[in-house]
């Protein structure tokens, strides 16, 4: 595997980390802000909101943009917003930082598939892209643990602190890794629009809202969902490994199987919040029985 491909990965635990570690801060964060942990937690919430804007947004208006540019100032503006959480005492500021943070930060992702796509042969872009991916399941596991011990030993802001560390890192690596330019013609906005027309995928983003809900509500009250990030680890390097293969069926129902392990958890979160841990069960067999033929399709 290409040392591009291993550094966006290395670049998505670094950005990840900081979407995932306020779960483990918020209490502190939330009482030297002044607010109340409930309004702290729309942190989480304007979290998502910047990623799912910046995705469209910045994919169309960095469309003809070279890659290692439209990267590095993704990692760049992302450093900032980092810089920015970390010295301010305005809950409002930190608020504001985690949503351009978390704008940018979904453009990276969509940029950075594409290049480490770019950098492999098309037999081994699942494998490619379970290493990218895999860099947010491993801060599911690694960084979130290790934000919630920084902040707990040396306060909040060094979590930030180490996050802009490890990013500026993912910059310098991004500037001497990725080819500057191009590998092909730039895809036409009007014809990436035509695609949002099939059926099919609008079906897989539904059925993706609903299992991240669920997935990320359960994640947010239990601390042994980092047994479950053990898991998903090994769910992500044997699909990148095998989605070439006819073990691609197993892979599938394996991942279906681990998320149904959570519904069990619905009893122990908040009232407000039980129906989405118990939609696993529902949720599980549709996304395989949708994601098995895919898999097929996407290898060839």
């Amino acid at each position: 595997m290409p040392a591009v491909v291993w550094l966006l990965g290395f670049a998505i635990f670094a950005q990840g980390t900081s979407e995932l570690m306020i779960a483990g801060l918020l209490p502190e964060l939330a009482a030297q802000l002044g607010v109340s942990i409930a309004t702290g937690g729309q942190l989480v919430s304007v979290f998502a909101l910047g990623m799912l804007i910046g995705a469209p947004v910045l994919v169309a208006a960095t469309l003809r943009w070279p890659r290692r540019s439209t990267l590095l100032a993704f990692l760049a503006v992302f450093i900032v917003a980092q810089v920015a959480a970390a010295v301010t005492s305005s809950f409002a500021v930190v608020l504001a930082s985690r949503f351009v943070g978390a704008f940018v930060y979904a453009g990276f992702w969509a940029v950075a598939a594409a290049v480490g796509t770019a950098a492999v042969g098309k037999n081994q872009y699942g494998k490619a892209m379970a290493v990218i991916a895999g860099g947010l399941t491993v801060a599911t596991v690694v960084g979130l643990p290790a934000g919630t011990y920084l902040g707990t030993h040396l306060g909040w802001r060094a979590a930030f602190w180490a996050v802009a560390a490890l990013s500026t890192i993912a910059l310098v690596g991004v500037a001497i890794l990725v080819p500057a330019g191009r590998s092909g013609p730039a895809p036409l906005v009007r014809a990436q629009l035509r695609e949002l027309r099939a059926p099919r995928l609008w079906r897989s983003y539904a059925l993706t809202a609903v299992s991240i809900a669920a997935l990320l509500v359960s994640f947010s009250y239990l601390g042994a969902m980092l047994i479950y990030g053990t898991g998903v680890v090994a769910v992500f390097l044997l699909a990148g490994l095998q989605c070439e293969s006819r073990w691609c069926r197993w892979c599938c129902w394996g991942t279906a199987s681990v998320r149904c392990s959570a519904c069990g958890s619905g009893a122990a979160v908040p009232t407000s919040a039980r129906p989405w841990c118990w939609c696993w069960p529902s949720v599980a067999p549709s996304w395989c029985r949708w994601a098995w033929p895919r898999c097929w399709a996407v290898r060839r």
